[in-house]
């Protein structure tokens, strides 16, 4: 099935034959809920393992590297998870995964080590990237193909309603004490029980987050045969990586990979960025709490971007959104008090189109690989893991103004890229 496109024999008879179309759209729009609410709550557990760690900044984007890392990993064994066992099946797997994950938090926690937080991370990620395999190609399928850009971003806006919902609610459970110990006063061993007893907030969170997905897993495989499908093993003798000779592809999983660094480095540093003195001076709950003004922005912007998708060049509307995301930044990094929290905040509205755009123009014309393209572009998530990281070692070096340079010089290159892009593919 192609995005944007008219889908392969095989998959619209499958679309077709199915009659249950609108509890399968709400069963995506769940998975969507989900994964976008667990990956937000990184921005909430970076300053509580900062603070609990004494990190540098760069050395607290790990906790992104670590999450972020599982997309280029795991992305394309997702791809062939579901061309063997089908959408549904390997939903539940990606849902079983995420519990693990989630419960790998206890002996983290245990350990009073940063590392086994970033190894529990990993594991929750990895079931995320193929849950996310698996909705981006789905929602496409459950409709026309000609409206499914604007059937991506309105599902998109159920992602960012978990990403504002989740990290308003984490502020509260993790960030509402901060630690007050001074650590540098504690021996090794005192040191690693303060460590484990403080972090026992973060894992009562996701022991919560656990037994919610395993009940979603269960729910999932009750309706596992809503959906009529067709697995097709013999698609994994194709090789993925072949499509990247398509400029326009190539180009599309490039801007992935920027779009989501830059969308990740801006809401882990706007926590600490608000807490600044010459920004907003809050504290630190309540500068969690401001994270979720940044993702309900995307979720406004989605609602809304859904409509405008559907009379306006999917390109152009990608480019513009790249041009003022950049002059945000700039406006930010170049400001104080009020006028540099809120431009960074409303980074969040601008942000709402880009991924389902970029996945949407990269995909046209993929037909029958849409599965392989998919796992190609999830791979390209991977930004995630790598621009924070330049972000905030670029802070430590700098400040935290002048990192935001690294996410403006991503959103200039998806503005050219929204330009490229901006007239239909016309060979397939």
């Amino acid at each position: 099935m192609q995005i944007g496109q008219p889908a392969s024999a095989a998959q619209s008879g499958a679309a077709n034959a199915n009659t249950n179309v609108g509890s399968l759209r709400v069963f995506v729009f769940a998975l969507f809920f989900i994964f976008g609410g667990i990956t937000s709550l990184n921005d909430v557990i970076i300053p509580k393992l900062k603070d609990l760690f004494t990190l540098t900044y760069a050395q607290a984007m790990l906790v992104q590297s670590a999450f972020f890392a599982a997309y280029f990993i795991v992305s394309l064994p997702g791809a062939t998870i579901v061309r063997r066992i089908g959408y549904m099946r390997t939903a539940v797997v990606g849902l079983l995964t995420m519990t693990v994950g989630c419960l790998l938090f206890i002996p983290a926690s245990s350990s009073g080590k940063f590392v086994t937080f970033l190894l529990a991370l990993f594991v929750l990620a990895a079931g995320i990237t193929i849950v996310q395999v698996v909705a981006n190609p789905l929602i496409s399928m459950l409709g026309a193909p000609q409206t499914a850009h604007s059937r991506l971003t309105f599902a998109q806006a159920f992602n960012s309603l978990g990403t504002t919902v989740f990290p308003y609610i984490g502020s509260i459970l993790i960030l509402g004490s901060l630690a007050k110990v001074d650590q540098s006063t504690l021996g090794a061993e005192a040191l690693a029980t303060y460590r484990a007893a403080e972090s026992q907030v973060v894992v009562h969170t996701y022991l919560g987050l656990a037994i919610a997905l395993a009940v979603v897993a269960l729910l999932v495989w009750f309706n596992r045969n809503k959906l009529v499908e067709q697995t097709s093993p013999e698609g994994s003798k194709s090789n993925p990586f072949s499509l990247l000779k398509r400029t326009r592809f190539a180009f599309g999983m490039l801007c992935i990979f920027l779009y989501v660094g830059a969308e990740v480095a801006v809401g882990s540093l706007i926590a600490n960025y608000l807490m600044q003195h010459d920004v907003l001076g809050l504290g630190a709950e309540a500068a969690g709490k401001h994270v979720s003004l940044y993702w309900g922005g995307g979720m406004v912007g989605r609602f809304l971007g859904a409509y405008i998708l559907r009379i306006c060049s999917p390109g152009k509307v990608l480019a513009s959104a790249g041009g003022i995301a950049a002059l945000l930044l700039l406006i930010s990094a170049t400001s104080t008090g009020a006028l540099s929290g809120w431009s960074l905040l409303a980074i969040g509205l601008v942000n709402s189109i880009m991924f389902p755009t970029i996945f949407s123009l990269a995909s046209e014309g993929l037909g029958e690989r849409a599965a392989e393209g998919s796992g190609l572009i999830c791979m390209a998530i991977v930004g995630g893991a790598i621009v924070p990281l330049l972000t905030g070692f670029t802070a430590d070096q700098t400040s935290l103004r002048l990192a935001l340079i690294v996410p403006a010089v991503c959103y200039l290159l998806i503005l050219t890229f929204g330009w490229y892009a901006r007239r239909p593919l016309q060979n397939c």
